[in-house]
This record gives C-alpha cells, structure tokens and sequence, in this order.
C-alpha cells in the first residue's frame, strides 16, 4: 500500500509497518481494506506505515489514502464495494466526532466483514 501512495508521503513511510489487519483478504478489496485503514488511523489513530507528519499532514494523508482506496475499487468496477467503504468511512467520522471511539471500531469490523463474505461468494 505504501508503494501505491502519493510519492509525497515517501520520506514519511515506516521500513516496516507489521502485519495489516486485513492482510487475510486477497485481491482488490484487501488491498482498499489496508489503504482506508491506514487513512482512517493517520485522522485518528497511530498510523502503522507512516510517522513524523504534523496534523495537518495527517489529515491531508488519510485522505490521500481513502482516495487511492475508492479509486481502485472504482477502477475494477466494484461499486458495492464503494459503497459500503463510502457508508463506513462517513460513519467512523461521525462516531469519532461524537466520541464514541468504540463504535469506529466495531463499524471496520461489520464492513470488513460485509466485504469479506461478497468477495467469496460464487
């Protein structure tokens, strides 16, 4: 995902991030998954692939990422799932505005797993 991004977020990119949280799903989606996660961690988390930016940064960053995230997702044509990343990243900001931290996380869990089920299905 790192090597995707904005070549200006370069000179901010971790040697190794670890393991992605959606490593598991294959393709397209996977791939979208670890972009907007990154891009919601840089707006209100600890970012795992990037360090040393300031706010604003941060902000400009994330939204890079959610940005090179639906792109794909557009390019292959999977609509749906535009959709449901459109629907969780809108739905995040607002839990995090509201404080309610707790249900960010369980709205990634519920549209990882939507995506996950549509992208084995015969």
């Amino acid at each position: 995902m790192v090597a995707a991004a904005d070549p200006a977020l370069a000179s901010y990119a971790v040697g190794d991030p670890g393991a992605g949280r959606f490593e598991d799903m294959d393709g397209v989606r996977g791939f979208v998954l670890e972009a907007v996660y990154e891009g919601y961690l840089l707006h209100y988390g600890e970012p795992r692939a990037y360090t040393g930016m300031d706010g604003d940064m941060r902000l400009l960053a994330g939204d890079a990422l959610y940005a090179l995230g639906l792109a794909r997702l557009a390019d292959a044509g999977d609509l749906e799932a535009v959709a449901i990343l459109s629907d969780l990243i809108s739905a995040t900001a607002q839990a995090q505005a509201e404080g309610r931290a707790d249900d960010a996380e369980a709205l990634w869990a519920a549209s990882s797993d939507r995506l996950r089920a549509r992208s084995c299905a015969p």
